[in-house]
């Protein structure tokens, strides 16, 4: 049977048009990439996750480090001004009130002695009458400070009252991050603590009472309760005029 030559093109065109559909088909199959080339959805994630975040937090550390850098310049400069105009006012001073001095040369960390309180306060009633010269302190500054307050604790000789809490830590809203201002000064942390141990009617403890190890670290957890409390129910601080 002859084909007429309209069906005969019409036959062509289906041919080819049947050839470059299936040609077609291959060719995306070829370009396609396939699950092993473009990883694990895990991969992937992970792979996405570097792109946007890793650039990001590499930068914040970065950050945080210089800033962390800024604050111990900042502490240092601080403190040996600090120090050096209190020791000119000790040398000025034939009787002072307190003095300052470095923890093995460390300017970090120091000892403070008060040798003068109210003279009319038991307290200092009770120093007298037993021979002790002075109050011992010991303060520790933060690597952020001034911008955080130091922490302070009492070493000797041993208190009741006077807001002077287990291990020697001391209660004062000014030494807190809430109370504190970056202005204050040393001086102004002793003075305070002058008037606080006086106003809350602090008297030398004669008698072992089996109270808990008098260390620094029984001092800093002593310190974070009663915070925790007084963040929780408030302060009552006595100003430096009631020292």
């Amino acid at each position: 049977m002859n084909i007429r030559p309209k069906e005969r093109v019409t036959a062509v065109f289906r041919r080819l048009f049947k050839s470059s559909r299936s040609s077609s088909s291959k060719d995306e199959g070829l370009n396609k990439p396939s699950g092993s080339a473009q990883g694990s959805p895990a991969r992937r994630l992970l792979r996405s996750y570097k792109d946007t975040v890793s650039p990001e937090s590499s930068t914040q550390t970065h950050k945080k480090e210089e800033t962390a850098i800024q604050n111990k310049t900042v502490r240092a400069k601080r403190l040996m001004k600090e120090f050096r105009d209190l020791q000119r006012l000790k040398n000025s001073q034939q009787d002072p009130v307190f003095t300052v001095e470095l923890v093995d040369d460390n300017l970090f960390e120091w000892y403070v002695k008060v040798y003068k309180l109210d003279r009319d306060s038991d307290l200092m009633q009770d120093m007298i009458e037993m021979g002790i010269r002075y109050i011992l302190l010991h303060l520790i500054f933060p690597d952020n400070f001034p911008f955080a307050p130091p922490f302070m604790r009492l070493i000797s000789p041993r208190i009741e009252k006077g807001f002077v809490m287990e291990g020697g830590a001391i209660c004062m809203e000014l030494l807190t991050p809430r109370g504190w201002a970056s202005a204050y000064t040393v001086e102004a942390v002793i003075m305070q603590f002058a008037a606080s141990v006086v106003k809350g009617q602090g008297r030398i403890q004669r008698k072992n009472k089996g109270q808990k190890v008098f260390s620094r670290r029984t001092a800093e957890e002593s310190f974070r309760s009663l915070v925790r409390t007084h963040d929780k129910y408030g302060w009552v601080t006595p100003s430096l005029s009631d020292g």
